[in-house]
């Protein structure tokens, strides 16, 4: 941290406005975790953008202390390309959720992704619509019966994990609401990465789908249904941490038991060592769901490559020096639109 920058507390990032959001909603543990971290970026407040589309966490910009967006539904990643092109200085944070994004902004985010500009996604995953009071979303699993499929849905649920490696994203992880401790870690080295950071946040809804992740966030229950993946260690779980994840020689997973806390044993026993840079690894760890496998929080996949504006900057500076064009580096629009063939109407 420069030792010009003020020292920042969370309060700083705290606004006047009234949460509105439902009592006992996780996005308020959410809202709570960005403010608490960001002062520990080093990053100076007016540097900070947060953008978001349409539905309940697209509330965020209101309760944050910082320059923001709240756009339309699904259109969050144009706007937010749109600000990290023209001011590539900013730490800009798009705010989505599960409808939002994987529905009516599904094309959008997809193009966000694999053109690999530079921001932090995060996608609040709580399996529903909450906003239009209850349908279901494109991640609410099979029967789930809502106002909107009163029999019972019968759409493939989308993994936003899957999708975005699918659309080539250069980083990827996922954190629950209610574990400060992860969310806060995953967030900090979303913000260091170059590119596009995208975390999924397991967030639960407690007035249209309550429970919706009880069976991961239940305290009791985390040890045996969550893997807290982390780069270069085993990939190891259990509440006697005597469990761990082998790949087979046919490339699918399994879960091998070995003597407890013993880094070791695990190895001998064949327990896989995550690897962020191992695309197939993440499409692996991906795929894992509970109650046969733990499902995986952490940084699952990071590879960066050069971002989106630092290509559009070069070649926008290579397009400036071309003599063709202009002939000098005061390169203008009009001396452009004015040069070669040109015509009137």
């Amino acid at each position: 941290m420069s030792e010009n920058l003020v020292q920042l507390s969370k309060k700083d990032f705290e606004t006047s406005n009234d949460v509105r959001w439902c009592p006992g909603c996780g996005d308020y543990s959410v809202l709570a975790t960005v403010q608490k971290i960001l002062p520990e970026l080093g990053i100076p407040k007016e540097k900070f953008v947060f953008v978001s589309g349409i539905g309940c966490s697209s509330r965020f910009p209101y309760y944050m202390n910082t320059y923001g967006f709240h756009t339309i539904h699904g259109r969050a990643p144009a706007v937010a390309t749109g600000v990290k092109i023209s001011n590539p200085d900013l730490s800009v944070w798009m705010v989505t959720g599960d409808g939002d994004a994987l529905s009516i902004g599904g094309n959008h985010i997809l193009h966000l992704l694999r053109r690999n500009v530079g921001m932090n996604v995060m996608l609040f995953n709580n399996r529903i619509y909450g906003l239009t009071k209850g349908q279901y979303s494109p991640t609410s699993e099979l029967g789930k019966k809502t106002g909107s499929t009163p029999f019972g849905s019968i759409d493939h649920p989308v993994n936003p994990l899957r999708f975005a490696l699918g659309a080539e994203s250069s980083f990827i992880a996922r954190a629950l609401d209610v574990d400060a401790k992860v969310l806060g870690d995953v967030l900090k080295e979303s913000e260091g990465h170059e590119g596009t950071a995208f975390v999924e946040i397991l967030q639960n809804c407690n007035i249209f789908n309550d429970g919706a992740w009880e069976h991961l966030s239940d305290k009791k229950l985390r040890p045996e249904r969550l893997i807290h993946v982390q780069h270069g260690k085993p990939l190891i779980f259990g509440k006697d941490q005597d469990k761990g994840i082998a790949i087979g020689k046919d490339l699918k997973p399994k879960v091998v038991t070995f003597e407890a806390k013993s880094e070791q044993a695990a190895l001998e026993a064949g327990v896989f060592i995550h690897d962020q840079t191992n695309i197939h690894l993440a499409q692996i760890l991906t795929s894992l769901n509970s109650p046969d496998f733990p499902v995986p929080i952490g940084v699952i996949y990071k590879n960066p490559r050069a971002s989106f504006e630092q290509a559009f900057i070069d070649q926008e500076q290579a397009a400036k020096s071309n003599s063709k064009l202009n002939g000098s580096a005061d390169a203008n629009l009009d001396k452009l639109f004015n040069s070669g063939l040109t015509w009137t109407a």
